[in-house]
């Protein structure tokens, strides 16, 4: 039985929302992407939300908001996903990487700690996998420099008894396809900082005074100022309605994860060479990735090789991440050597992702299960 890595959790009502939006006549940012910022912000229990086309976008908007560039400093994982870092870079600011904690893969916060100095202008943490990070030890390391979060992996998520998008100065989400809810492409800024939102909403379309909507309305006037060189970041209607749809579905979506995440827990508990990353509050993730990490003492065959295995089988697989130091560019331009991070470094040479989406059906999780156990019956020492 083929089993492939992510399918999209997309059903008959998000297709009916498309096709109400496409009969409007109205397809780019209007009113159903309003909507859609004020009903995710309301979830998540922020006072303003500003729909982007990516988390990329709500990333880099954070940071162009608060007025970053060159001189300043940016503390961001290692173990992280190319955009996290390179918004930094589009600021013209200079990303500090930092290792992770070698159980959960979340930034380490002695490491931030250790890595603040007085260039330090934001702190941008990320909720690896679903899994929030550590967040009290961070804001209090912060001390009031700016934490924003980076939390592609992580709606719905909550850090204790706070839900993650309403806790540091910002936060980004994405609804790329293969997130926990998607809007085929497409992000999310959440902030209480009504200065920052109305700062990052002005340079999302291109530092327009008025939004298209509401000049070419009936009875809208055209007129228009560019109050400041913006990017276009913007967000259509056509996805907001997708998003509508799914943030409706958000709880069940991501109860059904943390369902086939506890059947994975439950049935690699008794495999010696595997070894789950540590999630410690598990009904608090939203499970957008399970990774397990390969004991290579007790096996004969390396990460990429028992990939190899499992594509052999027809299981699809990915790994979350090949760090950043790691890459050329980032060995290039900031001076980084393999040895700088050696936590990061040592869970990329033994983590797999392993297929975790709404619609798996039973059958198929334990057609992964069935093959990690033979694969690793089949090579251990």
């Amino acid at each position: 039985m083929a089993v492939p890595f992510h399918v999209p959790a997309i059903g008959q009502e998000e297709i009916a929302a498309v096709s109400k939006v496409l009969d409007s006549g109205w397809l780019t940012t209007g009113r159903v992407t309003a909507e859609f910022e004020n009903a995710l912000a309301a979830k998540v229990g922020a006072a303003h939300g500003v729909a982007v086309n990516s988390a990329t976008a709500a990333l880099h908007l954070a940071l162009a908001a608060l007025g970053l560039g060159p001189g300043d400093e940016v503390i961001v994982p290692v173990h992280t996903f190319a955009a996290t870092a390179e918004v930094v870079v589009y600021t013209g600011a200079t990303p500090v990487l930092v290792d992770i904690n070698p159980d959960t893969l979340n930034i380490d916060p002695i490491a931030v700690k250790e890595a603040i100095t007085s260039r330090t202008a934001a702190i941008m943490p990320v909720h690896f996998t679903g899994q929030a990070a550590d967040l009290e030890p961070l804001l209090a390391t912060a001390d009031g420099i700016p934490v924003i979060e980076d939390a592609a992996h992580a709606f719905p998520t909550r850090y204790r008894d706070m839900t993650v998008g309403s806790i540091g100065t910002a936060t980004a989400f994405s609804f790329y396809a293969n997130k926990t809810i998607t809007t085929g492409e497409g992000g999310m800024l959440t902030t209480d900082d009504t200065e920052l939102a109305d700062r990052a909403r002005l340079l999302s379309l291109h530092g327009l005074s008025s939004a298209a909507w509401n000049r070419f309305g009936t009875g809208a006037k055209w007129e228009y100022d560019i109050v400041d060189v913006g990017y276009k970041y913007n967000l259509t209607d056509i996805a907001a309605a997708i998003g509508l749809v799914q943030l409706a579905k958000a709880d069940e979506l991501a109860a059904r994860r943390r369902w086939i995440a506890a059947r994975y827990d439950q049935a690699f508990a008794s495999i010696a060479a595997i070894d789950p990353v540590l999630v410690e509050a598990p009904e608090d993730s939203s499970w957008h990735l399970y990774i397990i990490r390969l004991r290579h003492e007790e096996l004969g065959v390396d990460r990429n090789g028992f990939i190899d295995a499992l594509a052999s089988a027809g299981i699809g697989t990915s790994v979350h991440y090949k760090p950043l130091h790691l890459h050329p560019y980032y060995i290039r331009r900031f001076g980084y050597k393999p040895t700088d991070f050696p936590v990061s470094t040592d869970q990329f040479s033994r983590i797999i992702s392993l297929p975790i989406y709404p619609d798996m059906e039973v059958g198929e999780v334990d057609e992964v299960v069935d093959n990690v156990q033979r694969i690793v019956d089949d090579h251990s020492l």
